[in-house]
């Protein structure tokens, strides 16, 4: 088997890790604690995607100075609680070796905050399996999917072509992202996000399951 792409991009919420409920904590901790009320939290699509500090100020309608300090309450319960609501989908680790052997780079590129992120890879049990963990920064200066898709390929030293990079993502904003980056994008309906807002979005190729993705992934 060979691998369609030279690199295959990774979202990680809603596409390796089933995440939502830590998600979700994390930002009913922040918001308590700075007495403000909280808003419906039911569709995880609204805010599992998105940059967190976008969703503080847009779904929580927090400004930009409490968006921030709600961001640091954010970061000290996820710490403590919410990064252990974290578990990978099955059929991944054989997805990633796969792209591996058939001649692939694979990275991950997250809204998530980076150093969140590799401890989250390193507990889903995917530490070591990619060639780099790309993610944002916790004061909101890399936090847009399309710059973080630049950000791994530039770590990466490859240019960004819609044939030789793919992302793989469950939400309208990665295909969005993919879309103004000039990456491909496969979308899974798997995770968090709507096929309908996906394909809104300008992802055309969608995938209901990991076994799903082989096709578009990989030759034979």
């Amino acid at each position: 088997m060979k691998s369609r792409y030279k690199i295959v991009l990774f979202d990680l919420d809603g596409t390796l890790s089933n995440s939502a409920e830590g998600v979700k904590i994390g930002i009913t901790a922040a918001l308590t604690q700075m007495n403000k009320p909280l808003p419906d939290l039911s569709d995880y699509s609204k805010y599992v995607g998105p940059p967190l500090l976008t969703t503080f100020q847009g779904l929580c309608g927090l400004s930009e100075d409490e968006a921030h300090e709600a961001m640091e309450l954010y970061r000290v319960d996820y710490e403590k609680r919410g990064k252990y609501e974290n578990y990978l989908y099955d059929g991944l680790v054989e997805l990633i070796d796969a792209l591996k052997t058939g001649g692939s780079l694979t990275a991950v590129a997250t809204s998530k905050y980076e150093l969140f992120a590799r401890w989250v890879i390193d507990y889903i049990g995917l530490g070591g399996r990619f060639d780099a963990i790309c993610g944002a920064t916790l004061d909101g200066r890399r936090k847009e999917k399309a710059d973080i898709i630049r950000y791994a390929c530039d770590t990466l030293g490859v240019e960004i072509s819609e044939d030789g990079v793919c992302l793989v993502g469950d939400t309208m904003f990665d295909a969005a992202g993919a879309k103004k980056a000039g990456c491909g994008f496969v979308g899974v309906t798997y995770g968090f996000g709507k096929r309908e807002q996906i394909l809104n979005a300008g992802g055309e190729r969608l995938a209901g399951s990991v076994e799903e993705l082989y096709k578009y992934l990989i030759e034979g």
